[in-house]
Protein backbone atom coordinates (compact mmCIF):
# COMPACT_ATOMS: atom_id res chain seq x y z
CA UNK A 1 0.00 0.00 0.00
CA UNK A 2 1.23 3.55 -0.51
CA UNK A 3 2.25 6.03 2.36
CA UNK A 4 0.10 8.49 3.16
CA UNK A 5 0.83 11.72 1.60
CA UNK A 6 0.66 14.12 4.52
CA UNK A 7 3.36 17.10 3.68
CA UNK A 8 1.81 18.11 0.15
CA UNK A 9 0.81 21.46 0.47
CA UNK A 10 -1.17 20.98 -2.26
CA UNK A 11 -3.77 19.61 -5.17
CA UNK A 12 -3.71 18.47 -9.06
CA UNK A 13 -6.54 19.52 -11.00
CA UNK A 14 -7.42 17.23 -13.85
CA UNK A 15 -9.42 20.09 -15.33
CA UNK A 16 -12.29 20.16 -18.37
CA UNK A 17 -10.71 20.08 -21.85
CA UNK A 18 -8.66 17.26 -23.24
CA UNK A 19 -5.65 18.58 -24.98
CA UNK A 20 -7.18 18.31 -28.04
CA UNK A 21 -8.17 20.60 -31.49
CA UNK A 22 -12.03 20.16 -29.79
CA UNK A 23 -10.85 20.79 -26.29
CA UNK A 24 -9.01 23.88 -27.32
CA UNK A 25 -12.41 25.03 -29.42
CA UNK A 26 -14.19 24.44 -25.79
CA UNK A 27 -11.60 25.84 -23.88
CA UNK A 28 -11.81 29.38 -26.19
CA UNK A 29 -15.67 28.90 -25.48
CA UNK A 30 -15.31 28.95 -22.08
CA UNK A 31 -13.66 31.79 -21.68
CA UNK A 32 -16.19 33.85 -24.43
CA UNK A 33 -18.35 33.22 -21.42
CA UNK A 34 -16.25 34.16 -19.03
CA UNK A 35 -15.56 37.87 -20.74
CA UNK A 36 -19.64 38.27 -21.33
CA UNK A 37 -20.58 37.08 -17.73
CA UNK A 38 -17.69 39.11 -16.27
CA UNK A 39 -18.55 42.68 -18.39
CA UNK A 40 -22.49 41.69 -18.07
CA UNK A 41 -22.79 41.42 -14.31
CA UNK A 42 -19.99 44.27 -13.85
CA UNK A 43 -22.52 46.27 -16.09
CA UNK A 44 -25.41 45.28 -14.27
CA UNK A 45 -24.04 46.37 -10.52
CA UNK A 46 -22.71 49.52 -12.16
CA UNK A 47 -26.07 50.59 -13.84
CA UNK A 48 -28.22 49.84 -10.85
CA UNK A 49 -25.57 51.69 -8.47
CA UNK A 50 -25.42 54.89 -10.64
CA UNK A 51 -29.35 55.28 -11.65
CA UNK A 52 -31.44 56.66 -9.40
CA UNK A 53 -34.63 55.01 -11.00
CA UNK A 54 -33.46 51.67 -10.13
CA UNK A 55 -33.31 52.41 -6.15
CA UNK A 56 -35.53 49.86 -5.42
CA UNK A 57 -35.89 46.63 -3.20
CA UNK A 58 -35.78 44.41 -6.87
CA UNK A 59 -32.92 45.71 -8.13
CA UNK A 60 -30.80 45.80 -5.06
CA UNK A 61 -31.82 41.94 -5.07
CA UNK A 62 -30.38 41.80 -8.58
CA UNK A 63 -27.50 44.13 -7.78
CA UNK A 64 -26.33 41.40 -5.18
CA UNK A 65 -26.91 38.13 -7.74
CA UNK A 66 -24.85 40.04 -10.42
CA UNK A 67 -21.89 40.32 -7.37
CA UNK A 68 -22.41 36.49 -6.57
CA UNK A 69 -21.95 35.61 -10.40
CA UNK A 70 -18.96 37.33 -10.50
CA UNK A 71 -17.29 35.95 -7.49
CA UNK A 72 -18.85 32.33 -8.92
CA UNK A 73 -16.83 32.92 -12.06
CA UNK A 74 -13.87 34.68 -11.04
CA UNK A 75 -12.95 32.30 -8.57
CA UNK A 76 -12.85 29.12 -10.91
CA UNK A 77 -12.89 30.39 -14.23
CA UNK A 78 -8.91 32.13 -14.00
CA UNK A 79 -7.67 29.12 -12.61
CA UNK A 80 -8.65 26.72 -14.99
CA UNK A 81 -7.61 29.33 -17.84
CA UNK A 82 -3.86 29.30 -16.14
CA UNK A 83 -3.67 25.38 -15.40
CA UNK A 84 -4.97 24.77 -19.35
CA UNK A 85 -2.25 27.51 -20.83
CA UNK A 86 0.54 26.95 -19.06
CA UNK A 87 -0.27 23.01 -18.63
CA UNK A 88 0.64 23.10 -15.03
CA UNK A 89 -2.33 21.84 -12.94
CA UNK A 90 -1.52 22.02 -9.74
CA UNK A 91 -3.06 23.80 -7.43
CA UNK A 92 -1.55 25.22 -4.24
CA UNK A 93 -3.48 24.61 -0.72
CA UNK A 94 -4.22 28.17 0.07
CA UNK A 95 -6.15 28.14 -3.04
CA UNK A 96 -7.69 25.86 -2.68
CA UNK A 97 -9.16 26.70 0.37
CA UNK A 98 -9.91 30.06 -1.36
CA UNK A 99 -11.92 28.55 -4.54
CA UNK A 100 -13.80 25.98 -2.11
CA UNK A 101 -14.87 28.60 0.56
CA UNK A 102 -16.06 30.81 -2.54
CA UNK A 103 -17.87 27.94 -4.50
CA UNK A 104 -20.25 26.84 -1.13
CA UNK A 105 -20.43 30.62 0.01
CA UNK A 106 -22.25 31.12 -3.36
CA UNK A 107 -23.93 28.08 -3.92
CA UNK A 108 -25.56 28.87 -0.54
CA UNK A 109 -25.72 32.23 -0.57
CA UNK A 110 -27.40 32.86 -4.18
CA UNK A 111 -30.06 30.30 -3.38
CA UNK A 112 -31.44 31.88 -0.42
CA UNK A 113 -30.98 35.39 -2.42
CA UNK A 114 -33.17 33.80 -5.55
CA UNK A 115 -35.84 32.75 -2.65
CA UNK A 116 -35.27 36.62 -1.62
CA UNK A 117 -36.60 37.80 -4.97
CA UNK A 118 -39.40 35.52 -5.48
CA UNK A 119 -40.36 36.54 -2.02
CA UNK A 120 -40.05 40.09 -3.49
CA UNK A 121 -42.05 39.54 -6.36
CA UNK A 122 -44.64 38.02 -4.18
CA UNK A 123 -45.38 40.58 -2.02
CA UNK A 124 -45.40 43.14 -4.98
CA UNK A 125 -47.72 41.16 -7.03
CA UNK A 126 -49.92 39.40 -3.94
CA UNK A 127 -49.47 42.46 -1.70
CA UNK A 128 -49.27 45.41 -3.17
CA UNK A 129 -50.15 47.71 -0.76
CA UNK A 130 -47.82 45.99 1.58
CA UNK A 131 -45.02 46.46 -0.43
CA UNK A 132 -43.52 49.71 1.05
CA UNK A 133 -43.64 47.72 4.44
CA UNK A 134 -43.11 44.31 3.95
CA UNK A 135 -39.85 45.20 1.39
CA UNK A 136 -38.68 48.04 3.08
CA UNK A 137 -34.65 48.92 2.91
CA UNK A 138 -34.35 47.41 6.65
CA UNK A 139 -35.90 44.43 5.06
CA UNK A 140 -34.45 44.13 2.44
CA UNK A 141 -30.81 44.73 4.16
CA UNK A 142 -32.20 42.09 6.62
CA UNK A 143 -32.76 40.05 3.90
CA UNK A 144 -28.87 40.31 2.14
CA UNK A 145 -27.08 40.38 5.56
CA UNK A 146 -28.51 36.86 6.63
CA UNK A 147 -27.40 35.65 2.84
CA UNK A 148 -24.40 36.41 3.43
CA UNK A 149 -23.96 35.52 6.48
CA UNK A 150 -25.50 32.15 7.10
CA UNK A 151 -23.85 30.99 3.59
CA UNK A 152 -20.84 32.29 5.30
CA UNK A 153 -20.88 30.76 8.53
CA UNK A 154 -21.91 27.37 6.33
CA UNK A 155 -18.56 27.75 3.87
CA UNK A 156 -16.29 28.29 6.68
CA UNK A 157 -17.77 24.82 7.89
CA UNK A 158 -17.09 23.23 4.86
CA UNK A 159 -13.76 24.57 3.73
CA UNK A 160 -11.87 23.93 7.23
CA UNK A 161 -13.33 20.58 7.37
CA UNK A 162 -11.87 19.26 3.85
CA UNK A 163 -9.01 21.48 4.07
CA UNK A 164 -8.65 19.37 7.57
CA UNK A 165 -8.73 15.81 6.23
CA UNK A 166 -5.97 13.71 5.81
CA UNK A 167 -5.77 13.00 2.13
CA UNK A 168 -3.49 9.31 0.83
CA UNK A 169 -2.48 8.41 -2.43
CA UNK A 170 -3.44 10.69 -5.58
CA UNK A 171 -3.98 14.48 -4.56
CA UNK A 172 -5.47 14.51 -7.83
CA UNK A 173 -8.90 15.92 -7.93
CA UNK A 174 -10.85 14.85 -10.96
CA UNK A 175 -12.38 17.85 -11.69
CA UNK A 176 -11.78 21.93 -12.78
CA UNK A 177 -12.14 23.71 -9.43
CA UNK A 178 -11.66 22.70 -6.01
CA UNK A 179 -15.14 20.67 -5.31
CA UNK A 180 -15.05 19.51 -2.00
CA UNK A 181 -17.36 15.91 -2.47
CA UNK A 182 -14.73 15.55 -5.20
CA UNK A 183 -12.08 15.97 -2.69
CA UNK A 184 -13.96 13.65 -0.24
CA UNK A 185 -12.62 10.24 -2.33
CA UNK A 186 -9.51 11.04 -1.86
CA UNK A 187 -9.32 11.08 1.91
CA UNK A 188 -7.74 8.72 4.17
CA UNK A 189 -10.95 8.73 6.48
CA UNK A 190 -14.51 7.57 6.80
CA UNK A 191 -16.22 10.33 5.91
CA UNK A 192 -20.04 8.72 5.42
CA UNK A 193 -20.52 11.57 8.67
CA UNK A 194 -19.72 14.28 6.85
CA UNK A 195 -21.10 13.73 3.29
CA UNK A 196 -24.66 13.16 4.96
CA UNK A 197 -23.77 17.07 6.47
CA UNK A 198 -23.41 17.88 2.62
CA UNK A 199 -26.50 16.22 2.09
CA UNK A 200 -28.44 18.32 5.20
CA UNK A 201 -26.87 21.69 3.42
CA UNK A 202 -27.85 21.25 0.24
CA UNK A 203 -31.57 20.49 1.49
CA UNK A 204 -31.16 23.82 3.73
CA UNK A 205 -29.55 26.35 1.29
CA UNK A 206 -30.93 24.58 -1.84
CA UNK A 207 -33.60 22.55 -1.91
CA UNK A 208 -35.87 24.16 1.03
CA UNK A 209 -35.23 27.67 -1.48
CA UNK A 210 -36.24 26.25 -4.59
CA UNK A 211 -39.54 24.21 -3.45
CA UNK A 212 -40.25 28.21 -1.30
CA UNK A 213 -39.80 29.50 -4.97
CA UNK A 214 -42.15 27.24 -6.45
CA UNK A 215 -44.62 27.86 -3.88
CA UNK A 216 -44.50 31.39 -3.94
CA UNK A 217 -45.05 31.72 -8.11
CA UNK A 218 -47.96 29.16 -8.07
CA UNK A 219 -49.40 31.96 -5.55
CA UNK A 220 -48.10 34.81 -8.10
CA UNK A 221 -49.54 33.28 -11.21
CA UNK A 222 -52.66 32.71 -9.47
CA UNK A 223 -52.78 36.29 -9.04
CA UNK A 224 -51.48 37.40 -12.18
CA UNK A 225 -54.30 35.44 -13.58
CA UNK A 226 -57.10 37.04 -11.72
CA UNK A 227 -55.36 40.68 -12.99
CA UNK A 228 -58.18 42.97 -14.95
CA UNK A 229 -55.40 44.78 -16.50
CA UNK A 230 -54.15 43.40 -19.64
CA UNK A 231 -51.16 45.29 -19.23
CA UNK A 232 -49.90 44.75 -15.81
CA UNK A 233 -50.43 41.21 -16.21
CA UNK A 234 -48.32 41.24 -18.93
CA UNK A 235 -45.34 43.03 -17.11
CA UNK A 236 -45.91 40.88 -14.04
CA UNK A 237 -45.88 37.28 -16.54
CA UNK A 238 -42.87 38.64 -17.71
CA UNK A 239 -41.04 39.54 -14.49
CA UNK A 240 -42.16 36.50 -12.83
CA UNK A 241 -40.94 34.32 -16.09
CA UNK A 242 -37.78 35.41 -16.23
CA UNK A 243 -36.81 35.30 -12.81
CA UNK A 244 -38.18 31.17 -13.44
CA UNK A 245 -35.27 31.07 -16.08
CA UNK A 246 -33.10 31.65 -14.20
CA UNK A 247 -33.87 29.66 -10.86
CA UNK A 248 -34.15 26.83 -13.72
CA UNK A 249 -31.06 27.02 -15.07
CA UNK A 250 -29.27 27.43 -11.55
CA UNK A 251 -31.69 25.17 -9.29
CA UNK A 252 -31.77 21.89 -11.41
CA UNK A 253 -28.37 21.06 -11.65
CA UNK A 254 -27.09 21.93 -9.00
CA UNK A 255 -30.18 19.92 -6.84
CA UNK A 256 -29.40 16.90 -9.47
CA UNK A 257 -25.75 16.68 -8.64
CA UNK A 258 -25.80 17.52 -5.29
CA UNK A 259 -28.76 15.29 -3.90
CA UNK A 260 -28.14 12.02 -5.38
CA UNK A 261 -26.56 9.20 -3.70
CA UNK A 262 -22.95 8.73 -4.13
CA UNK A 263 -23.20 5.22 -5.68
CA UNK A 264 -25.20 7.22 -8.90
CA UNK A 265 -22.55 10.16 -8.97
CA UNK A 266 -19.61 10.19 -11.47
CA UNK A 267 -16.56 12.78 -11.54
CA UNK A 268 -17.44 13.70 -15.47
CA UNK A 269 -21.02 14.07 -15.16
CA UNK A 270 -20.47 16.32 -11.88
CA UNK A 271 -18.18 18.54 -14.08
CA UNK A 272 -20.09 18.99 -17.36
CA UNK A 273 -23.11 19.54 -14.76
CA UNK A 274 -20.63 22.06 -12.54
CA UNK A 275 -20.30 23.84 -16.00
CA UNK A 276 -23.89 25.30 -15.73
CA UNK A 277 -23.86 26.61 -12.74
CA UNK A 278 -20.69 28.01 -12.07
CA UNK A 279 -20.39 28.95 -15.93
CA UNK A 280 -23.64 29.53 -18.62
CA UNK A 281 -25.78 30.73 -15.40
CA UNK A 282 -23.43 33.90 -14.19
CA UNK A 283 -23.63 34.60 -18.06
CA UNK A 284 -26.77 34.38 -18.93
CA UNK A 285 -28.42 36.11 -15.94
CA UNK A 286 -27.25 39.32 -16.83
CA UNK A 287 -28.34 39.16 -20.30
CA UNK A 288 -32.10 38.03 -19.17
CA UNK A 289 -32.58 40.65 -17.12
CA UNK A 290 -31.23 43.03 -19.27
CA UNK A 291 -33.08 42.03 -22.57
CA UNK A 292 -36.62 41.47 -20.68
CA UNK A 293 -36.29 44.12 -18.42
CA UNK A 294 -37.39 47.56 -20.17
CA UNK A 295 -35.86 49.85 -16.73
CA UNK A 296 -32.64 48.39 -17.09
CA UNK A 297 -32.66 49.20 -20.94
CA UNK A 298 -33.84 52.54 -20.43
CA UNK A 299 -30.88 52.87 -17.74
CA UNK A 300 -28.22 51.94 -20.30
CA UNK A 301 -29.42 53.99 -22.86
CA UNK A 302 -29.37 56.92 -20.08
CA UNK A 303 -26.14 55.87 -19.06
CA UNK A 304 -24.70 56.03 -22.88
CA UNK A 305 -26.23 59.35 -23.06
CA UNK A 306 -24.61 60.85 -20.58
CA UNK A 307 -21.11 59.09 -21.90
CA UNK A 308 -21.60 60.60 -25.22
CA UNK A 309 -22.77 64.18 -24.03
CA UNK A 310 -19.51 64.18 -22.08
CA UNK A 311 -17.39 63.35 -24.38
CA UNK A 312 -18.59 66.17 -26.39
Amino acid sequence: MEEWNQTTTGFFLLGLFPPTKSGLLLFLLVVLMFLIAFFGNSTMILLIWMDHHLHTPMYFLLSQLSLMDLIYICSTVPKMTTNYLTGDNSISLVSCGFQSFCFVLIAGGEGLLLASMAFDRYVAICRPLHYPVLMSKKMCLLLISGTWVSSSINSVFHTAYALCMPYCKSRTINHFFCDIPAMVPLACMDTWAYEYTVFFSTNIFLLVPFLGIMASYVRVLYAVHKMRSSQGKKKAFTTCSTHLTVVTFYYVPFVYTYLRPPTLRSPEDDKNLAVFYTIITPMLNPIIYSLRNKEVLGAFQRFLGRSSSQKE
